[in-house]
């Protein structure tokens, strides 16, 4: 079932990395003023009985999800592309089958290479919190490390 109860197929087919029959793309975010670039996201099993939510999120090479945080947690798999992640006070290069987790109240954010784009599934609660944007007092706490100051200013 989808997020509207809308009956579908029990088999979706694959039609190409990252792309599958019966899920339609949605725009990233609809929020105005919420800084990304160039992604988009599927959602690829919303059900009560999963009380989870499977979602595709797929950006353009060069592209960057929001810097953000929840309560809720994220389990991350990369399917497509590479790129980089930061994770609270860490920054990693991201590759196909490499697995991210991202705790509760942890800032994140992932960036696709150039020359490339990035794919990945992420799985969340059903029910979860909106996202919490950096204060610019937060962000310069963040900058303050070399490493986390690179990553944001790419």
């Amino acid at each position: 079932m989808t997020m509207n109860d809308e009956p579908l197929s029990h088999f979706r087919p694959a039609q190409g990395p990252g792309d599958w029959a019966e899920v339609p793309v949605h725009a990233y975010k609809q929020e105005a003023g919420v800084p990304f670039k160039d992604i988009t996201r599927r959602v690829l099993f919303s059900s009560p009985e999963l009380a989870g939510e499977l979602r595709y999120f797929e950006m353009a090479p060069g592209g960057y999800s929001t810097l953000e945080r929840h309560d809720h947690v994220h389990a991350v798999l990369i399917l497509r592309g590479r790129g980089h992640c930061l994770v609270g006070s860490e920054v990693r290069a991201v590759a196909p089958n490499d697995l991210v987790y991202i705790p509760s109240m942890t800032w994140h954010q992932f960036r696709a290479t150039e020359g490339e784009p990035l794919g990945f599934l992420c799985l969340v609660n059903a029910e979860r919190d909106k996202p919490q944007l950096p204060t610019p007092e937060e962000r310069a706490a963040l900058e303050r490390d070399p490493a986390i100051a690179k990553f944001l200013a790419e």
